[in-house]
């Protein structure tokens, strides 16, 4: 039986709901209307199978779409714009289209209420549920692509911007003068990006190399004609990389018999070197996040303030930093952007805080 509560006799007239009964169906119209909207200009960017799956979605909340104007009925009266929040992502997939957009769709699927709506059907509460999950799907692909830069990204702005800023209150509370100041927050930027990009470059290669050396080889391909099947130490490969004894053995007769000579049959699951991107890329995304980071302590100094003022513009401008980017962090993620953003700032206000009471500790044993 439906979840539907408007009053219908088979072909009597219905009688009127109340005013704020409508005003909430016209409302969730509004946003289908959207919701469909975002998905059309994601698909219009996108070609091949993301398109189709896009596409699909766009079809479904055009069911809902129908649902509500069905309940409305002929004179639905003035619909409103859908909300702000579901306009601005229709918006953004429409010119950007990128992994950012899809997972803010993910986040807007998974805030649906039409499980507790008495008015939308069971089958309109499991989509969303379901749209969820392709949207995450759809996500995943993208963040499998920038994770390596996106990781480096984040940690280089995130150290820019508290080690930088930890480092000028230190000197400051050490009782340095604002030249002083100054030049060790550019010093600090210049060598804190370098030795970022440097290390960073150095780790992606080396996780890429150690990566490689698990890669099956293809030489092992040619050996398999000439295995005795009676002991086929072709299964000891398969049990070397995670399969049970029975299931090993059996994968490896099915080898044997067929003469496949692939690569791909001596490893169920060859490593993904894509996920951990280029050490050039890691490199360059890593020297300017923490340049970016670490020059906006540095600005207040650059700009000609001294003292407590300078200080105190440095702590709120960095302090924005930092919760932009935890809220970046939330969104791509799929968490919540707010508590990210205030982990971010938790996190980076400690640092900053024990650095300038040492500063000043310091100052003062030095003096």
């Amino acid at each position: 039986m439906s979840r539907v509560n408007a009053t219908r006799d088979s072909g009597a007239q219905r009688s009127l709901p109340p005013p704020r009964v409508t005003r909430r169906w016209r409302r969730h119209l509004a946003d289908e209307r959207e919701e469909a909207a975002v998905y059309r200009n994601l698909a219009s960017r996108r070609s091949g199978e993301e398109q189709e799956i896009l596409l699909r979605l766009a079809e479904a909340e055009e069911r809902h779409i129908a649902h509500w104007a069905r309940l409305l009925g002929d004179d639905p009266g003035r619909i409103p714009r859908g909300a702000v929040r579901t306009r601005l992502l229709a918006w953004l997939a429409l010119r950007f289209g990128s992994v950012f957009v899809l997972a803010l769709a993910q986040r807007a699927e998974s805030r649906s209420r039409y499980e507790s709506d008495t008015d939308a059907t069971a089958a309109m509460a499991a989509d969303e549920r379901i749209h969820e999950e392709v949207v995450r799907g759809l996500a995943s692909r993208g963040r499998a692509q920038v994770s390596g830069s996106f990781r480096a990204a984040v940690f280089g702005t995130n150290d820019g911007l508290v080690s930088n800023l930890a480092l000028v209150l230190g000197v400051a509370g050490g009782g340095a003068g604002p030249r002083t100041v100054l030049l060790t927050g550019l010093a600090g930027l210049l060598a804190g990006a370098l030795s970022m990009g440097a290390g960073e470059y150095v780790s992606v290669r080396s996780q890429r190399e150690l990566l490689a050396a698990t890669t099956p080889s293809t030489d092992a391909t040619r050996a398999l004609p000439h295995l005795d099947v009676d002991a086929n130490e072709l299964a000891l490969v398969y049990r070397a990389r995670g399969m049970g004894a029975d299931e090993s053995r059996a994968y490896a007769d099915a080898v044997l018999r067929t003469q496949f000579l692939d690569a791909s049959d001596v490893t169920p699951a060859p490593p993904d070197h894509d996920v951990v991107g280029s050490g050039l890329g890691a490199a360059w995304s890593s020297f300017a996040c923490f340049a970016s980071g670490a020059l906006v302590p540095v600005l207040p100094f650059v700009v000609g303030l001294t003292g407590g003022k300078a200080l105190l513009v440095a702590v709120v401008l960095v302090s924005l930093a930092l919760l932009l980017t935890g809220a970046v962090v939330g969104v791509l993620s799929g968490g919540s952007p707010l508590r990210r953003a205030l982990r971010q700032l938790g996190i980076g206000a400690g640092a900053a805080v024990v650095t300038y009471l040492l500063g000043l500790l310091f100052g003062s044993a030095v003096g």
